[in-house]
């Protein structure tokens, strides 16, 4: 269990890294608003990239953040009940969702995520409400990796649940 643990840190290592990193580009997100604000209020001059720049630096905030706020237990629980059981109790009601609804249901995300990505990166994809018309296929690559960085972690937050059903602690 030793060895598992040391997948485990590593793992939870790379979504505290990852989410701190990503929660940097809040910066820009913010920068990008009080410009357009300033622009458009102040000296009547709206810009064409602000909206398109905040959506999609707000959509990789949020879909990079997911592994961060899986390992931090961000993620919706039924609390009211779940905080009451016994370790074991909780790590065996977290190991049957995690095989049973979070695994597939993430395989299913990462497939159409994936094909939606690889759509875009396959016809170039220009944003075609916007008159500055950006390229967002990098903009949806972010779902799968995102995807990835979610199941990762969700393996790592399996095998703590695994132990603490087993040895009835959680670590």
């Amino acid at each position: 269990m030793n060895s598992a643990f040391k997948v485990v840190r590593f793992i939870d290592g790379l979504s505290l890294w990852s989410g701190k990193i990503f929660a940097w580009l809040s910066v820009p997100l913010v920068g990008g608003l009080v410009y357009e604000v300033v622009a458009r209020y102040a000296f009547n001059s709206p810009t064409e990239w602000a909206y398109d720049i905040t959506y999609m630096l707000y959509g990789i905030i949020f879909m990079m953040g997911a592994a961060y706020t899986l390992y931090n237990k961000g993620h919706i629980r039924t609390d009211l009940l779940y905080n009451t059981f016994p370790a074991r109790w909780q790590g065996l009601i977290d190991t049957i969702f995690y095989l049973f609804f979070f695994f597939p249901g993430m395989i299913l995300f990462l497939v159409a995520g994936w094909d939606y990505a690889a759509h875009a990166w396959d016809i170039k994809e220009t944003a075609a409400y916007s008159p500055w018309r950006p390229i967002v296929y990098p903009f949806k690559t972010v779902i799968p990796i995102a995807i990835i960085l979610l199941i990762i972690q969700g393996i790592a937050e399996f095998i703590k649940s695994v132990y603490a059903t087993t040895r009835g602690e959680w670590r």
